[in-house]
């Protein structure tokens, strides 16, 4: 824990600080990769006739990764592979090398065709030709973003996805729904009674939230493209807790109708709702496994909040935290070989991950008030809630808690997030 802390504490060290007005987030990173790859950025060609060019938002996420040190490219301008001269990157260290250009087509649409050059091997390593709206600027910059991301890491990016999380702002609670980067904010729900627990569902379409609207905690399913909602869990007592299968056609929640908090598995459509615990402890913020077979939970049924595990089919239950402290909100990896959760202990709340296989546990926060932990679908970066400069905010961590983000609402305290899927 205290190799941890001084990680933070040199971290803050190397804070930079990306922040414009148009986001609904701002963000800071503290922090970086233990081997950043060099990598230049080449202006696109034609973007600077653009309110927002494609080269400051591909630089922008791959500077938040904090795996890339991006390289000065003051004074060259290739934008064609004929143009490339790579002993010049060389001799500034660059190990990879981005360039393009944006046309503008007749149809009032952009075309951006974009390469990404190996300067030690002098080979291109991808090409993309991408025709978008002059409005989806962004979402081609995020793409090409992820394309370096996964050329030069190996594994997908997830610049392209969205984040979901409740803002309050006194009395008045919004559900919203931004890009990765806070960009492009979409108020999903907007009411004066406290908002909970989004979900999303597997292909990225729907929202299942927790509402107080009525008097009591209803579980609802929005679209996010039409904005109809289903009622999905109204039963008398508490309904909450959703948490969508990976094949989206069934929820876990946890309802109060038979007594204390339990589990139970209802289908998205509202019908043929099933039981699945029978403690006489509190059962709670199920999520499944990425093979939907098992789910975590948390329970105090061992007199503490720990997180166990149980077949979705019915069976017995298995405690996996153990040791000082509760535990409790687990969520899996994407890749299903261990999971991460908020471990509380001595007065402070901390993200943590145990890995399956091994038992162990790592703590990947400095700890403080940090709750909630959701998994980019990369399984390479944490999503949770935190606080700063006296007010809720979103943060990240690295799954090798190296590299951290603190993500700042405009105003209102931001809470209750979660990583969407790729889309």
């Amino acid at each position: 824990m205290a190799l941890r802390v001084l990680r933070g504490m040199l971290g803050l060290l190397l804070l930079a600080q990306a922040s414009v007005a148009s986001a609904v987030l701002s963000i800071e990173i503290i922090g970086a990769g233990e081997h950043q790859i060099p990598v230049a950025i080449v202006p696109f060609g034609g973007d600077a006739r653009l309110a927002q060019t494609i080269s400051e938002v591909v630089a922008g996420d791959l500077q938040r990764s904090g795996l890339f040190r991006l390289i000065d490219v003051a004074g060259k301008s290739p934008h064609e592979l004929a143009e490339v001269s790579y002993p010049d990157w060389q001799v500034r260290g660059a190990d990879a090398l981005a360039i393009g250009t944006v046309t503008a087509q007749a149809n009032g649409r952009i075309e951006a065709r974009f390469r990404l050059l190996d300067v030690v091997k002098q080979i291109e390593l991808a090409g993309q030709a991408v025709s978008a709206n002059d409005d989806q600027v962004r979402a081609v910059g995020h793409r090409v973003a992820d394309l370096i991301y996964e050329k030069l890491t190996g594994d997908k990016g997830v610049f392209s996805t969205r984040i979901a999380y409740v803002n309050r702002q006194g009395r008045k609670f919004s559900l919203i729904v931004a890009d990765s980067d806070g960009y492009n904010e979409q108020t999903v729900l907007a009411q004066n009674e406290p908002i909970m627990s989004p979900a999303w569902s597997p292909e990225g379409s729907h929202l299942a939230y927790v509402s107080f609207e009525t008097g009591h905690a209803v579980v609802y399913v929005q679209s996010l493209h039409t904005r109809q909602r289903l009622v999905l869990a109204d039963f008398r007592g508490s309904n909450s807790a959703p948490a969508w299968s990976p094949d989206g056609k069934q929820l876990a929640i946890v309802l109060t109708r038979d007594g204390s908090s339990q589990i139970y598995l209802i289908r998205s459509d509202g019908s043929g709702i099933r039981r699945l615990t029978f403690s006489g402890a509190i059962d709670t913020e199920p999520n499944f496994s990425p093979d939907g077979q098992s789910l975590l939970f948390t329970s105090d049924r061992g007199g503490s909040a720990q997180i166990y595990s149980m077949p979705v089919g019915g069976g017995q239950e298995q405690r996996m935290t153990f040791g000082e402290g509760n535990n409790f909100s687990p969520r899996y990896s994407p890749d299903g070989k261990g999971f991460v959760c908020t471990h509380f202990v001595n007065g402070k709340f901390y993200i943590a991950a145990q890995d399956f296989q091994t038992g162990q546990v790592e703590t990947l926060t400095a700890g403080g008030w940090e709750k909630k932990p959701s998994f980019a679908p990369n399984g390479k970066l944490i999503l949770f809630a935190s606080e700063a400069r006296g007010r809720g905010i979103l943060a990240t961590v690295s799954s090798d808690g190296r590299v951290q983000q603190h993500m700042f609402t405009q105003s209102g305290d931001a809470r209750e997030p979660v990583w969407g899927p790729h889309l």
